[in-house]
Parts: structure tokens; C-alpha cells; sequence
């Protein structure tokens, strides 16, 4: 349910419906045709956007140019700098001992 709330989707979803609304009587032009394209290319980078979170919140890998990759490389950048701290924490204590 979280994913289809996300505010990509329905900001997309939102704006069909106006593009739907303000094209219905008219006739199809070319800024229309090119209003509906830019719509459609809008609706797949919001779901492409819920299909990344899903994966990334699964751990599946994500794709090196969604902005879920960067937040997921971050994670793991802190990740390793705390194992890295706490492994030297553990040689201080090691060393104190002796």
C-alpha cells in the first residue's frame, strides 16, 4: 500500500486526470499529442521510482542511476567506516591489555 501513495504516482495520476479533463472536447493537436507524451514519460519515471524503493527495501540490487542507489551506497558507506571504527576500537583494547 505504501507504494501506491508515493508522491510521484499520485502527482502523476493527478495530472492525467487534469490532461484528461482539459483535452476530452478538444481536438488532438500536436501540443496536446506532446502534452500526453509528456505525461506517459512522467508516469513511468514515478513507477519506475516505486519499483526502485520496493527493490531497495527488499535488498535486491538497484540500478547505478536511480536515486535509491545513491542512499543505498551511503548506507553502505557508513556501515563500513562503523565496522572500521569499532574493529580499531577493538586492537586499542587489545593493545591496552597487554
Amino acid at each position: 500500500m505504501r507504494y501506491l501513495f508515493s508522491t510521484g504516482l499520485v502527482a502523476a495520476i493527478s495530472a492525467g486526470v487534469s490532461l484528461l479533463r482539459g483535452t476530452r472536447d478538444e481536438p488532438i493537436t500536436w501540443r496536446a499529442a506532446l502534452s500526453w507524451v509528456s505525461w506517459g514519460i512522467t508516469l513511468s519515471l514515478a513507477i519506475g521510482a516505486v519499483v526502485d524503493m520496493r527493490r531497495e527495501r527488499t535488498g535486491q540490487l538497484v540500478d547505478a542511476d536511480s536515486p535509491q542507489s545513491v542512499k543505498k551506497a551511503k548506507k553502505a558507506q557508513r556501515l563500513q567506516f562503523r565496522s572500521q571504527k569499532a574493529l580499531a576500537d577493538a586492537q586499542g583494547h587489545a593493545k591496552s591489555r597487554r
